[in-house]
């Protein structure tokens, strides 16, 4: 069994399902994308490990990993294994050290333990066949959306438009830095992750400007 690597492109809200989102895994070495709508806790977990954000409670998917080095059981993939009517399903590979063996799991649990253990992610051929999008398919209907929005009002789009969203304005670019780093902490004491990041990322661009 032939197995394809993927990496984490992107994440973003699902414009299909109400309140899930979409992960967008890309083939390595290759020009397919393979989506997955996902739950919102899961989203979230996989976002605050990518972006490195530290919860001042673990999540679950920390506990696992927790409760696992405790037993010397260390996670080596995760496998996107199978799709059947639409739905994926996956396996982490695990090892104890002298034997090695699979847990069933949904990927985007797979996805969330796998990132904390910084193992890679793969599917299979099968899948990929199955569900993956070419590249260039993405680019003409990127293109034809160009195309369509030119033809419309600027204010007619809505949330199926493929322009992005206007940034948050919050947080501001008057904010001070101090404030930001306030904010940035009462944001990780109230768990809102979203808002953390896009903090995060504020302060990380005043201070590469300053550099």
């Amino acid at each position: 069994m032939k197995k394809i690597q993927l990496e984490i492109l992107g994440l973003s809200s699902s414009q299909s399902q109400s309140g899930s989102f979409a992960l967008i895994l890309g083939e390595k070495h290759g020009n397919r994308r393979l989506p997955i709508i996902i739950g919102m806790f899961e989203a979230q977990s996989i976002a605050i490990q990518i972006e490195k954000i530290n919860p001042n409670r673990p999540l679950t998917h920390d506990l696992f990993k927790s409760f696992a080095e405790q037993v010397h059981v260390t996670v080596l993939e995760v496998l996107i294994s199978d799709l059947k009517e639409g739905v994926f399903y996956s396996k982490i590979v695990c090892s104890d050290g002298a034997t090695t063996f699979d847990l069933d799991s949904r990927p985007s649990d797979a996805i969330a333990i796998g990132l904390r253990f910084g193992v890679p992610i793969y599917t299979v051929e099968s899948v990929m066949g199955e569900a993956g999008i070419i590249l260039s398919d993405l680019d003409d209907a990127a293109d034809s959306d160009e195309d369509d929005d030119t033809d419309e009002d600027d204010d007619a789009g809505d949330e199926t438009s493929s322009k992005p969203a206007a940034e948050p304005r919050e947080p501001s670019g008057q904010v001070s830095t101090d404030e930001l780093t306030k904010m940035l902490a009462q944001a990780l004491e109230r768990e809102d992750y979203e808002k953390a990041a896009k903090i995060r990322d504020e302060l990380n661009n005043r201070n590469g400007t300053k550099e």
